[in-house]
């Protein structure tokens, strides 16, 4: 197989070096040709000097792309799809939890010619209890948006590097892969596989970050929640017609009382509250139209290592390469003069992703064996050795 490895990349720049060096020691044993694509999102660290100094140590087979702010996620995905050029393509995270040497089990499904996307499914969760509760909210919100298998959804994914081409033309600030994918192919694997635990940093996704993206899910794929405002329409007239017969038998019994001010205080507060729920549901889908309407970019790069990809997340825009634009060691240098890296941080890495897809929003321990080595990451930091300036044509 060829592949095409994207790793979406956020304050990894402890854990990329490790897991750039144990990919080169492993894809080779499973790929003909191969490319690690590092795409930055936006980090606000140095993590793209660290991804910078991985490409120039790595020049034929890691490529580094930063985005100019952080689009999320699936964006960066996106971002390094649209740069892949071999047939099968491998996503995974940045924070060591998935295992390169689990890369052979990943892909062997798709030796399978009607095999199209195989996703690794770990075999113990290791997240907490809410942190758990949120990513099987994510996965009903996917299996809302009618994503197939959506309970083995994960990021660490591999298919069929075409299956882009059914969603080229997709321009979303809210993007889900997962999603896009389903609107692709229904022959989806899954293999069982296992996961390290996160010792260096913590997850950047929240519980209210993954009610969020599960929201995002359901109203921007999927038409569940339309469907439960008319339900909940129905059940209200019928409790109304329920009273009005209760009403209309008293009153013909002769019992013709007043009824009194609970009753009629329940009945508007249910009434009233079912109204809002519908409106501010309706106003979601609204403001989701309202978002795609103003064709916001899936993402924007600042810089990038190779010499071809779209610069801007918009179907159909391929703009010239703008001359002055930056060398990637200058952006790198820069970042490495503005973050001390002497000194490690203790800020979240990585984008985790939903045990379904992320996670992720959102994933997954170290043996001794895989433990970071801060001497090579020292490494990673120094500054690299003067490269000559690409042409504009080139760096376009």
């Amino acid at each position: 197989m060829n592949l095409s490895v994207i790793i979406p990349c956020y304050r990894s720049r402890l854990t990329l070096p490790e897991l750039v060096r144990r990919l080169q020691k492993e894809l080779p044993r499973v790929a003909e040709l191969y490319e690690i694509i590092l795409v930055v999102d936006g980090s606000p660290d140095d993590t793209y000097a660290v991804a910078r100094a991985l490409e120039l140590e790595f020049p034929a087979t890691v490529r580094a792309v930063l985005l100019r702010r952080n689009y999320g996620q699936h964006n960066a995905l996106l971002a390094g799809l649209a740069r892949a050029q071999y047939e099968f393509t491998v996503t995974m995270d940045d924070d060591l939890q998935h295992r390169p040497e689990e890369l052979a089990t990943l892909i062997a499904p798709l030796s399978d010619p009607l095999v199209d996307l195989v996703y690794g499914v770990p075999d113990e969760e290791e997240h907490g209890f809410f942190r758990s509760l949120a990513s099987r909210m994510v996965k009903a919100a996917l299996a809302a948006a009618d994503v197939p298998s959506a309970r083995d959804v994960s990021a660490f994914r591999a298919f069929r590097t075409d299956l882009r081409d059914g969603f080229a033309h997709v321009a979303d600030p809210f993007a889900s892969v997962d999603v896009l994918l389903s609107w692709t192919t229904n022959s989806i694997r899954r293999v069982q596989i296992s996961m390290d635990h996160r010792t260096i940093g913590s997850s950047s996704y929240t519980f209210a970050s993954l009610a969020r993206h599960a929201m995002n899910m359901v109203t921007g794929y999927g038409t569940v929640p339309l469907k439960l405002v008319t339900w909940l329409g129905f059940a209200c007239s019928l409790l109304g017609f329920v009273l009005l017969f209760v009403v209309l038998v008293r009153f013909v019994a002769g019992n013709i009382e007043v009824a009194g001010f609970t009753t009629l205080a329940s009945m508007l507060a249910i009434l009233s509250g079912a109204m809002m729920l519908s409106i501010g549901i309706l106003g979601e889908y609204i403001g989701r139209l309202h978002f795609r309407s103003m064709q916001r970019p899936t993402f924007l790069v600042r810089v990038d290592g190779g010499d071809d990809g779209p610069r801007a997340g918009l179907p159909g825009t391929r703009l010239a390469a703008v001359v002055e634009e930056k060398h990637p060691d200058e952006i790198a240098a820069a970042l490495r003069g503005k973050y001390d890296t002497s000194l490690p941080q203790a800020e979240p890495a990585g984008h985790d992703a939903v045990a379904a897809q992320d996670a992720p929003e959102p994933t997954r321990d170290l043996g001794q064996d895989h433990t970071t080595d801060q001497g090579s990451v020292g490494q990673v930091h120094a500054a690299p050795e003067p490269v000559p300036s690409k042409s504009p044509t080139s760096q376009g």
